[in-house]
């Protein structure tokens, strides 16, 4: 990667710098939050060309992970790797992944005049605003994850997103090389469809596919054709191992075998975050040995199948924004023994305003198996009617137990956990950053 810069810029850059550094200084002594954000947005109005000018000081390459579920951990996990054979890393751990957020985290590894001595970036990306930063950015790497619905207030339908993926990435150098996930439909087609290097991760495990596709499915049809696709199984909503009948587009070849591989966390989701974390780690020229190390010792982002000691009781906190993340998180929780579960529904910017999505998730399971069930956060009412609508009979075996005020929902709940069994909270994004500040005296914000 280039590291020249002219003097105007240096000098722009710098003081754009001095800026960011003063107000992240300020934020976090005053105990204000995390300032993953605000020192980005300050030093972006005085410099606006910030994201080019630093990541083209990346020495090794920018890698940049995009998707709909998944990105934190297996950014997390890739970041793990790399540190772990010695190489420096800027990352945007907290998780801010729009423009803003991913200036934060480069600024973070700046030296007072914008210098960045990193051996690699890895940014995860907002499915969004992908297209908009490929171009100065020129990424090495892009790991494309999944595309389902969420937060179609904001976004569209997942179609929508990878026409405008596939029309930007197939401007780039030839030598990038694309990382998508072959179980997708959408991502397999569109990964077929490049000029780019392309190499695909994916599940080569039958023995754990569902007994039938969700409700909450996406792409089910042919991305080339529009015929329904034909599976041989399905992993989770529309991932798993399909062709079309009528054009033959068939599902793409991974590059690794998955069952080389641990499972990480709980959640076959996180199998997927495992794959595409090696994937990537081994196209850089980490040995897998260090990969597996590291995969074995791995610990969980915030609010992503996190676990916490709380009153001497284990917490799980299962990050549920869309419906096949929540599908899956409820699949967790039903395959546990434990029988209390917190619901946190908010629909403030960053969870999509539009929560017409709980609809689409088989909250029937939570219900089914009984056991206490409570529900919290802005749009609590909604959630509560969708578990009542959830009964098969009205003799259902489960105590629902509605609480607006969020910090003694989480003490309800804490109390109706018994001593050896754990308590699943599922949240919203912005319900996650709350009850982490609960349960741990800190925000990120």
């Amino acid at each position: 990667m280039g590291n020249k810069i002219q003097l105007i810029d240096r000098i722009r850059l710098a003081f754009a710098v001095s800026v960011a550094k003063s107000v992240t200084f300020t934020v976090r002594s005053l105990r204000l939050g995390a300032a993953s954000v605000l020192p980005g947005s300050l030093a972006r109005r005085i410099e606006p060309r910030l994201l080019q000018l630093l990541t083209q000081q990346v020495k090794n390459g920018v890698i940049l992970i995009a998707g709909t579920n998944g990105k934190t951990t297996t950014s997390l996990l890739l970041c793990s790797i790399l540190e772990r054979k010695g190489y420096r890393v800027a990352h945007n751990s907290t998780g801010a992944n729009l423009e803003n957020g991913l200036m934060t985290a480069l600024l973070e590894n700046t030296n007072l005049v914008g210098g960045l001595d990193v051996d690699y970036a890895i940014l995860e990306v907002d499915e969004n605003i992908l297209p908009k930063i490929l171009a100065p950015i020129q990424p090495k790497i892009i790991l494309c994850l999944n595309l389902f619905r969420d937060q179609l207030d904001r976004y569209g339908e997942v179609d929508t997103i990878s026409k405008r993926w596939t029309k930007v990435i197939s401007t780039l150098p030839t030598e990038t090389v694309v990382i998508p996930n072959a179980d997708d439909p959408t991502l397999s087609y569109l990964g077929q469809q490049l000029p780019q290097r392309v190499l695909f991760f994916g599940l080569n495990e039958p023995e754990n596919y569902l007994d039938e596709i969700p409700h909450a499915v996406d792409s089910i049809f042919c991305p080339n054709c529009g015929h329904s696709l034909d599976y041989k199984g399905v992993y989770l909503s529309h991932l798993g191992d399909f062709h079309c009948p009528k054009c033959g587009f068939n599902r793409s070849q991974p590059a690794l075998d998955s069952r080389e591989f641990p499972q990480i966390l709980v959640g076959l989701y996180n199998k997927y975050n495992t794959l595409a974390a090696a994937t990537a780690a081994i196209e850089l020229g980490v040995d897998e040995a260090t990969i597996l190390d590291t995969i074995n010792n791995f610990q969980a982002a915030f609010g992503r199948a996190e676990e916490l000691e709380v009153n001497g009781k284990r917490v799980r906190i299962l990050l549920s924004k869309n419906p096949v993340g929540t599908n899956e998180t409820i699949r967790v929780v039903t395959q546990s023994l434990d029988k209390t579960t917190l619901l946190v529904l908010n629909d403030r910017t960053p969870d999509g305003t539009d929560v017409s999505w709980i609809w689409d998730v088989d909250t029937e399971k939570l219900v089914e198996r009984g056991g206490t069930l409570v529900v919290s956060g802005d749009r609590l009412y909604d959630m509560a009617l969708r578990l009542r609508y959830s009964e098969k009979t009205p003799e259902s075996d489960f105590n629902l137990i509605v609480e607006e005020d969020l910090r003694q929902a989480i003490a309800t709940a804490l109390e109706h956990t018994p001593e050896n069994e754990t308590l699943h909270i599922l949240p919203t994004y912005s319900a996650m950053l709350e009850v982490r500040e609960v349960l741990t005296g800190r925000k990120i914000l």
